[in-house]
């Protein structure tokens, strides 16, 4: 299965020392964002995880983590933008940025750090001529460093249309779109570098561009070959939106939980959800921001293809014709102790020894 961490928050740049401890376990959960209710435990051991792809803004604190993901293959969407604070308030200097990028290309390879000039606005403050001034000044800078930029123009998500009417970002017809990403389809040619446009319906082929595959199925079997393994047929991620070419990944984040606090951003809310959320942020748990609750929470084992149900209802009850008290947290343990002689799943074994952890503070 392939990891993506995360769509819906920039884990390298916030959480990284978490994803280094679920590495570390061998396993991770994750709330299904329709049903909060449902989590999902899922293998992170090398021979479970055929790639992990990142997605950041900022993955300067990450960079000394890469280390412990030698047995891995993956690679970076990196999101680099010339906006300024206003519209970005938690990003550094772009000239500290873009020295990360750099030093992370150095560090694995331009072909793993793919760079993402995502979302494009055209506002009055930010014409076409801004964009065509900016990426070429990027471009120059970064196309030494990887061989492709993603592309989209922005989405007006119910999230983030008020911030976007606020700073007057325009909604682009199908020929300004056109316009668009012709000219920075240009420019990234002048580069050598492979423009791709992301999750847009507009087809764009003649204009010499590609339709994006962020989650890239036939990037992570030519990395897999690089490591001596045999190619694996991905299917596409019907999850997402029609346009997008992704393939099937299972992402490990939460929505409300990043502090770069973009104007644009579809996964956050509001400032105030993201700060409560960030209060949650437990670098031992194996849920992003998030603990698991007992008796509310269905959890599920991911498998190859699909998931199955932990049975945990006869870990919870308690003994209630016992003609001798036994301490709640023996009987707790002898319990989960009798459920993991019955499991051959190391996965279920690790998660039920979470569970008797958490057994064990709660009864304390």
């Amino acid at each position: 299965m392939i990891i993506s961490a995360s769509r819906r928050t920039d884990i390298p740049a916030f959480f990284g020392d978490w994803f280094i401890n679920r590495i570390k376990e061998g396993f991770a959960m994750y709330r299904n964002p329709m049903r909060p209710t449902q989590v999902f435990a899922v293998s992170l051991h090398p021979k479970d995880v055929d790639a992990i792809v990142f997605w950041t803004k900022n993955p300067k604190n990450f960079l000394d983590k890469l280390k412990y993901l030698d047995e891995y293959i993956y690679y970076f969407q990196f999101t680099l933008t010339p906006y300024a604070q206003d519209l970005e308030p938690g990003i550094p200097n772009k000239d500290e940025v873009i020295e990360t990028f750099i030093k992370l290309s150095d560090m694995i390879g331009k072909k793993r750090v793919i760079w993402r000039y995502d979302p494009i606005i055209i506002t009055d403050k930010m014409p076409l001529d801004y964009h065509k001034e900016k990426f070429e000044e990027l471009s120059e800078k970064l196309s030494p460093y990887t061989q492709k930029c993603i592309i989209s123009y922005v989405d007006f998500y119910s999230k983030a249309e008020d911030e976007l009417n606020k700073i007057n970002a325009k909604r682009l017809e199908q020929d300004d779109l056109y316009n668009l990403f012709s000219a920075v389809g240009s420019i990234g040619k002048k580069y050598n570098l492979s423009v791709e446009t992301c999750a847009e319906d507009v087809p764009v082929e003649y204009l010499g561009l590609k339709k994006a595959h962020c989650v890239d199925g036939n990037l992570i079997n030519d990395l897999r070959k690089e490591k001596g393994f045999q190619d694996k047929e991905y299917r596409k991620d019907n999850n997402q939106r029609k346009a997008c070419g992704c393939v099937q990944s299972i992402d490990l984040g939460i929505f409300n939980t990043c502090k770069h606090f973009c104007v644009y951003c579809y996964a956050n809310f509001s400032r105030n959800s993201i700060i409560k959320n960030a209060q949650k942020y437990d670098v031992n748990s194996p849920l992003l921001c998030s603990e698991l609750d007992l008796e509310k929470d269905e959890i599920r084992i991911r498998e190859k293809d699909g998931s199955k149900k932990l049975e945990i209802s006869h870990i919870l009850e308690q003994d209630k014709n016992q003609e001798r008290k036994i301490s709640q947290l023996d009987f707790c343990v002898q319990q989960i102790n009798s459920v993991e002689k019955n499991t051959n799943s190391s996965l279920e074994k690790k998660v039920l020894d979470h569970i008797k952890r958490i057994k064990q503070r709660t009864l304390l």
